[in-house]
């Protein structure tokens, strides 16, 4: 299937920034059933955006269209400026990471034929299409000149499941023991999923309603490194505010907590997380959570030390081989990069949490990759929800990365002003809210390029 206004002849726009004589406007399918979309501007200047989505949007059976990317007055900017934009919506649902590394060079490949070769061809994605996009700045370098991560999982799904697995064992041993419709992994159907996400928020909501529970929740939540500003438009608590930092993780417990894993076993064919061999007295210590959960254990009168010593003699849960390999290759970042990479996070979002840029720079530092990689962060709560300012100055910075070979200090200074400037005559694209932050610690880092675990011989 394709629809195309103003179609080109291939190679239209071969010569280095003559652009088309669109403008182009085109949506189709690729013969596994991904969809994609092209806009080109009358005026193109040479540089493409290839955009990938976030989890659970793909084109399925019905053929939904792909998206561009970003928002709408961010794709207005840039087309208006002379970007070309183009989008691939992956024929699988749910993780469906394999589809669309498969699918953006299809993507790419039509737009060349329709638009010509492109100077610079940027890779960007939210959330799932962020881990895409760091996927791409590894594998494809022959497909994209630089990539811009934003709000994205890229520590990988091995690490963001098992972390969030050791919250959720916490949660079921300290509350809710011997309770057999809290399942953690190896799920029979996505309805035997569904009762355990159904009770555990059961069991949630009752435990927040006690000293006790609160407490047994910040533990647990602890451990997932739930942020404790998780509400979009709220205040932020205070430094010392334990009770609304706890009320925060709370309210973000169960999508961070219990993310889907059905759909992901039956993709990787089993089980891939686990906790055998995890300290967990050394996961709290690690956690940047340690004296608000004490402050809530003493508080409710509670023996956090003996809550520990539960955990330590709880069963553990093994993972298979494979379905890890699995999610290895679909995708896990090793750190090393083939083109500049800029990554994006909110510092209070918690699908992922920001800790895991952290462990994207420290893969990336141990590949000796360091200089190609920059990572900004926004001062603000809740999941993919940047302005249009913070995304078009990230990409104009990604972009001036690739032309001139050289990082022009992108440092949350300097991405205001940019953002600033942009907004001055474009009040449309908002402001900005850059700020500096190194992320705390992620607690289990898992890299294919390591030996099994490092979570507990890296302390």
């Amino acid at each position: 299937m394709l629809a195309c206004t103003a179609a080109l002849a291939p190679n239209a726009a071969a010569a280095a920034g003559s652009g088309p004589t669109g403008p182009v406007s085109v949506r189709g399918t690729h013969p596994g059933g991904a969809t994609y979309a092209i806009e080109v501007p009358r005026h193109w200047n040479g540089t493409v955006l290839t955009f990938s989505p976030g989890y659970g949007q793909g084109a399925g059976t019905e053929g939904r269209p792909a998206e561009l990317g970003g928002n709408p007055a961010a794709r207005t900017w840039l087309l208006d400026n002379g970007y070309a934009l183009a989008g691939t919506r992956p024929f699988g649902d749910g993780w469906a990471v394999e589809e669309t590394l498969r699918a953006v060079p299809q993507t790419m490949a039509t737009f060349r034929r329709i638009a010509g070769e492109p100077e610079v061809t940027l890779a960007w994605g939210a959330s799932m299409g962020g881990a895409v996009t760091a996927g791409l700045a590894e594998s494809r370098p022959d497909v994209v000149d630089g990539a811009l991560p934003y709000c994205a999982s890229v520590a990988g799904p091995v690490a963001m499941l098992n972390q969030s697995l050791d919250a959720a064992f916490a949660f079921r041993t300290l509350l809710a023991p011997g309770e057999p419709s809290v399942r953690l992994t190896g799920f029979a159907s996505a309805a035997e999923e569904t009762r355990t996400t159904t009770t555990a928020r059961r069991i949630l909501d009752s435990a927040q309603r006690t000293a006790e529970g609160r407490a047994r929740i910040a533990l647990a939540a602890a451990f997932a490194q739930v942020s404790t500003w998780s509400v979009p438009g709220t205040a932020e608590p205070s430094r010392h505010d334990w009770a609304g930092q706890q009320a925060q993780q709370y309210a973000a417990f169960m999508p961070t907590v219990f993310s889907p894993r059905y759909p992901l076993e039956q993709r990787a064919g089993g089980n891939f997380s686990w906790n055998t061999g995890v300290d967990y007295t050394v996961q709290l210590r690690h956690s940047g959570r340690l004296r608000q959960v004490r402050a809530r254990y003493e508080h409710a009168g509670l023996d956090l030390d003996a809550d520990l010593r539960r955990l330590d003699r709880a069963p553990r849960i093994a993972a298979s081989g494979e379905p890890v390999a699995y999610l290895e290759r679909n995708v896990t970042p090793t750190g090393r990069l083939g083109v500049p990479v800029l990554t994006v996070h909110e510092r209070g979002d918690n699908y992922p949490t920001v800790t895991q840029a952290r462990a994207y720079a420290d893969a990336v530092q141990r590949a000796g990759d360091r200089r190609l990689l920059r990572q900004a962060f926004v001062d603000r709560p809740g999941h993919c929800a940047y302005t249009p300012a913070e995304l078009v100055s990230a990409l104009l910075t990604l972009e001036d990365r690739v032309r001139t070979g050289t990082w022009k200090h992108p440092t949350a200074v300097s991405l205001n002003r940019l953002a600033a400037r942009l907004a001055s005559r474009n009040p449309e694209l908002g402001t900005a809210m850059f700020v500096p932050l190194r992320p705390h610690e992620f607690l289990r880092p898992h890299s294919p390029a390591l030996t099994g675990d490092r979570q507990q011989s890296s302390r």
